[in-house]
């Protein structure tokens, strides 16, 4: 087991693994006490609320004992007293709740931003593995909606707990002392209806977690629709999409019928122990108050604070409501920090420093630690520093694979790979990548402007660099010509550029961020012949003095390569230059050849 494995595993793992209540709450634990100051004052507040609430019933009972046993000691006066006494109880009452209300909120919204924080923390750091086998919608739901819960869970937890223990103790204290035997009968009631209602609280646990996985499935399936709208328009198949939402919102609709279900179960079983409380006061309260052993102020009072006492283990019962969403969202939370970090640096890992660039795999075999597929097996191959490689063969044959394992995309299963001659693992995982750079078909570019897509190869670069970058790449032109020049906002993913356009942007980012190793993988198989041709001058460019991989298709963009390898799933089968691979009447000849009839 690696060093920052967790104990959960892969992520196809944690969607199975269900954490028990004890260990969500060890786990939650570091992050209420990072506030235990405020927890602290809010707990006191809410002890000032329970105490403020629990003195009217004393006034009252008083005040009735006094009018019917001795109404001549009963003066505006002493009246004038327990109002005052009382008044000030409530401003102390409003006082505390407020707090309460503000700053206990405003820790439970800390707690969850730092939750979050972490959480989007870890999956920097979680490998291509894990991204290949989550969907994005889940993890977004994970981040945002099911840490929401955790605000009220964080704040009204510990806050509710607090108060119904406190009334439970002070209300069985001051019951015992009115009458004791009417007292245990009222408190029997409570074990019984705790031990009825927390299975149903269990049963609801379930459908909550059930809930909350298949909103991420939602989620992910809208995501996915709206990011592929253009294929769906071009297909006309908006009514397959329709029926395919249509049956994730029903199902997600069943699942709500039976949160609800298990909601109105509950609720009922509580009101109806609230029923049996009140029952059992009424008619022994009045059993007890005939044969002479309570007083009418004492029933009155005992009646306020059975509803108290009962409105305490409702809100307690009804608060596991929230309790359980809480646990839900917590839960969902450790799935994402406890996902493995499969790829990470070495105890003693140092940084790279500026490379020559030399690149050799030695006896390197790989397969995807997910499916167990083989890519790789045996594969030896030096790469000069400066030299320009290009790298041909079949789909399926590991080309991409092979340049994912050069930064450290994906680990090699067996054997190593070296840069000058050091195995990559000893470097830290930020300095290798820093030395290389990737041009890719599928070119990512982030919702912004084309300053801020640059400007990312190197966030340290001042206007000035970003502009030679776009010069070099032959972008600034074109850059130029848009709206706002280069505060032009392009749109999510650069929807408002051309194909040729956005490739451009994308390699003035990798000239930002200058580095001594450069991948090209199929950077203009996508693009027409004129985008191609500009593309390619700039790429020409790029690779100047630098350790260069290329991945293509397109032959035509390779002949003038210092070296060309046939790369197939039996590993390299032919390598020489364009002019020797074509003498040799192999493979590559055959590409060739069947390229130029295709033309």
């Amino acid at each position: 087991m690696s060093r920052k494995k967790n104990i959960a595993g892969t992520e196809e793992q944690n969607k199975e693994r269900q954490y028990g209540t004890g260990e969500l709450i060890k786990r939650f634990s570091p992050y209420l006490l990072k506030y235990k100051k405020t927890l602290c004052l809010d707990l006191f507040c809410a002890a000032l609320t329970t105490v403020c609430e629990l003195v009217l019933p004393l006034i009252m009972r008083y005040i009735t004992n006094e009018g019917l046993y001795n109404l001549a000691s009963l003066s505006v006066a002493t009246i004038g007293k327990l109002g005052i006494l009382y008044l000030v109880l409530r401003l102390v009452d409003g006082a505390a709740s407020y707090y309460m209300a503000d700053m206990g909120h405003v820790m439970g919204a800390e707690i969850e931003t730092d939750m979050r924080r972490d959480a989007y923390n870890h999956l920097q750091k979680l490998s291509n593995t894990y991204y290949n086998n989550t969907k994005v919608g889940q993890i977004m739901g994970r981040i945002t909606n099911d840490l929401f819960d955790v605000t009220e869970f964080a704040h009204h937890c510990p806050e509710e707990f607090f108060i119904a223990a406190l009334k439970l103790m002070i209300s069985f204290v001051i019951l015992s002392g009115i009458n004791f035997k009417l007292t245990l009968i009222i408190f029997a009631c409570v074990p019984i209806m705790m031990g009825v209602c927390m299975p149903l609280n269990f049963r609801m646990k379930g459908v909550f977690r059930k809930q909350r996985g298949h909103i991420g499935e939602l989620n992910a399936r809208i995501e996915d629709s709206l990011l592929g709208q253009k294929v769906v328009k071009a297909f006309t198949n908006e009514d397959m999409e329709n029926e395919k939402f249509g049956r994730d919102n029903s199902r997600f609709l069943e699942i709500k019928k039976e949160t609800y279900k298990y909601m109105a179960l509950f609720h009922t079983t509580v009101k109806m122990f609230d029923g049996v409380m009140y029952l059992a006061v009424l008619v022994f309260g009045a059993i007890f108050m005939i044969h002479g052993q309570i007083a009418a102020g004492d029933l009155v009072a005992y009646m306020l604070y059975v509803s108290t006492l009962i409105a305490t283990i409702r809100r307690i019962i009804e608060f596991a409501e929230q309790f359980q969403r809480g646990m839900t969202g917590i839960e969902r939370f450790l799935q994402i920090v406890d996902a493995d970090i499969e790829i990470f640096d070495e105890p003693n890992a140092k940084e790279m420093g500026m490379p020559q660039g030399e690149i050799r795999f030695e006896d390197v075999d790989f397969e995807y630690p997910d499916d167990k597929n083989t890519v790789l097996t045996k594969l030896n191959l030096q790469i000069h520093a400066g030299e320009k490689v290009a790298i041909v063969g079949p789909s399926g044959g590991g080309k991409t694979t092979l340049c994912n394992l050069i930064p450290r995309f994906y680990d090699v299963t067996d054997g190593r790979i070296t840069i000058d001659g050091e195995n990559i693992k000893n470097f830290t995982l930020k300095s290798l990548r820093q030395n290389i750079g990737m041009v890719q078909q599928d070119v990512y570019l982030f919702s912004g402007t084309v300053y801020d897509n640059i400007v990312y190869g190197r966030p340290t670069a001042s206007r000035e660099e970003v502009m030679e970058a776009a010069r070099q790449a032959g972008a600034h032109g074109f850059i130029m010509e848009l709206k706002d020049g280069y505060d032009t906002y392009i749109g999510e993913r650069g929807v408002k550029l051309s194909g040729g356009q956005k490739q451009r942007i994308s390699i003035a980012r990798v000239f930002l961020k200058n580095p001594a190793i450069i991948i090209l993988d199929e950077a203009t198989s996508a693009l027409d012949n004129e985008s191609e041709f500009a593309v390619a001058k700039s790429l020409a460019r790029l690779s100047e003095g630098r350790t260069t991989l290329t991945i293509a298709h397109r032959l035509s963009s390779i002949k003038n390569s210092d070296r060309i390898l046939v790369l197939t799933d039996e590993g390299i089968k032919e390598e020489g230059n364009h002019e020797q691979l074509l003498e040799k009447k192999g493979i590559y000849h055959q590409f060739y050849m069947t390229a130029n009839a295709i033309k």
